[in-house]
């Protein structure tokens, strides 16, 4: 809660030492706002539940001496959120007890933002039991899944974002037919979940089969849409813990056709299944699940990207 920080907006830093001698004194003087407090509620405590009653809704209010806006970061990877009032409130949806930190800036004139954190203890308790049954064939039990090789849209690719009919659109820009040429390599992934006669999920890919598709790869120095191993992603190899949260993209939010589940799987560790973008591959979007079909989304900047799965070993 002693945690202040000042901080100038690095393009605005850019213009001021690059703006001509005329343009000096525009904003006048960057004075950065004081006086900053951030306060949290957590939705249902009492004296049974002292982090929540498991929604995982938090309320947020911030304020300050100078400032015309906020933005907060909510420490678990939801990206900046603007609230020019200063109240907001945010939903964290990890399973189980958790502690967050968070930040607020409080934004003045020209920029300039003085920065107050604070951690917060947010119990949440989403789950998704028939997803988890699905996955790994109930308590005590074991499953292993593989591409779906042989079925069309084994892979696809769409815009993250809501096209102009004002829809989130599923795959238009490419959708693979079974046993797509560039991609055979990594059809022979296998992954295995587990849970466990408590309840725990766990998962491990089986082969050291990563993939890297083109723009990603070229991000990261590496040949793209083929196939690599460890020393490109050193944690496609270890055990991992599952956990599920509900899913709050475009896609769900907008799910017409098809009807997304509304739950998102989240492998710990950095643990994906063999399609690798990074870290938003550990975040698998369940658009539909059965016994023995898996399909989901993973963001990836404007990009989406859809794999489906199968308890099928496909052969070509």
């Amino acid at each position: 809660m002693k945690n202040l920080k000042y901080i100038l907006i690095p393009f605005l830093s850019l213009f001021l030492l690059t703006g001509c001698q005329d343009d000096e004194g525009e904003f006048g003087e960057l004075i950065p706002p004081t006086n900053v407090t951030l306060t949290a509620e957590i939705v249902g405590v009492d004296a049974d539940n002292p982090n929540g009653d498991g929604s995982g809704f938090v309320n947020f209010e911030a304020s300050a001496t100078g400032a015309i806006t906020y933005l907060f970061d909510f420490g678990d990877d939801s990206g900046l959120v603007a609230a020019p009032s200063g109240k907001v409130t945010h939903r964290f949806s990890l399973t189980d007890l958790n502690t967050y930190s968070v930040t607020v800036l409080a934004s003045g004139r020209g920029g300039v933002t003085t920065a107050k954190s604070m951690n917060i203890d947010v119990f949440s308790s989403f789950e998704d039991e028939e997803a988890k049954d699905f996955l790994s064939g109930g308590a005590g039990n074991s499953k292993i899944w593989y591409w779906a090789a042989d079925k069309t849209g084994n892979i696809g690719l769409g815009p993250n974002d809501v096209m102009s009919g004002g829809e989130h659109t599923y795959a238009n820009w490419f959708d693979a037919g079974p046993w797509w040429p560039d991609k055979l390599c990594m059809y022979d992934a296998e992954f295995e979940f587990t849970q466990s006669v408590d309840g725990e999920l766990t998962f491990e890919q089986l082969t050291d089969i990563v993939y890297t598709p083109g723009d990603y790869a070229g991000s990261i120095g590496v040949a793209g849409d083929t196939c690599h191993g460890p020393e490109v992603a050193p944690s496609v190899n270890g055990i991992k813990k599952v956990k599920f949260t509900p899913s709050s993209s475009i896609a769900t939010e907008d799910a017409v056709d098809p009807t997304y589940r509304g739950t998102t799987i989240n492998i710990s560790d950095g643990g994906f299944m063999c399609w690798y973008v990074g870290e938003t591959s550990s975040k698998l979007e369940i658009i539909e699940i059965t016994n023995n079909t898996l399909k989901v989304r993973i963001e990836e900047g404007p990009r989406a990207w859809y794999c489906f799965y199968q308890t099928e070993k496909p052969v070509m």
